[in-house]
């Protein structure tokens, strides 16, 4: 397949690499053209502009910061119309409380890429770990929720998950990305904290009572 991605930090190494060792045709685009070969030629992937990944990609994953996608996206949507457009982005800020959503009450950041290319399919995926979390082994066979609209844009981001290992599973549609957010949110405070998320989840066999 070939993948483009939008981004040349954490997120974009992480599963930049893994597609890469899994076959994949990936093409990195950033702002910085340095940033781009110097990911590019430590993955063994191909470097160019935030345009020639759009443009690459059957398959694109967005791995700017959320507040970048308005930015980014809008000059790029006729390239991406029709394809899959992953969105790995947390649009959370601490707040009084802990982590909050900077989308509060307001569309979703999947929701908001969407509307930024909106002939893609977007699909939420791969947001609730760390880069550090898909570069390493501890990606095999953890599961990663997915939500999108699209049969077929669903279909490549089960692909993507499983090439890296982990288990794809879906959870509705682009409207549910929201609560996807929210739920990292407070995973991933808890994790700040020393909390065991899991801890609050009962076993599959003992959850139905």
């Amino acid at each position: 397949m070939r993948i483009g991605i939008l981004g040349a930090g954490n997120m974009a190494a992480a599963l930049g690499a893994k597609w890469v060792g899994a076959g994949h045709d990936v093409l990195i685009g950033a702002r910085s053209a340095e940033r781009a070969v110097a990911l590019a030629e430590r993955i063994g992937a191909r470097a160019g502009t935030f345009a020639e990944a759009a443009g690459h990609g059957e398959a694109v994953l967005v791995a700017v910061g959320h507040t970048a996608v308005g930015e980014v996206v809008p000059p790029l949507a006729p390239s991406l119309a029709g394809k899959a457009l992953l969105d790995c982005s947390n649009p959370i800020v601490p707040g009084p409380g802990g982590l909050m959503l900077t989308t509060d009450r307001g569309p979703a950041a999947a929701e908001a890429l969407a509307a930024a290319a909106p002939r893609a399919h977007v699909v939420k995926a791969f947001h609730l770990g760390a880069a550090e979390v898909w570069a390493g082994p501890h990606a095999t066979g953890l599961g990663v929720p997915l939500c999108g609209d699209d049969p077929t844009a669903l279909a490549v981001a089960h692909t993507l998950v499983a090439d890296i290992g982990s288990v794809p599973l879906p959870v509705g549609g682009l409207d549910r990305a929201g609560y996807l957010e929210a739920t990292a949110a407070i995973v991933i405070g808890m994790w700040f904290a020393d909390q065991d998320p899991r801890t609050m989840l009962p076993l599959l066999e003992n959850a139905h009572g």
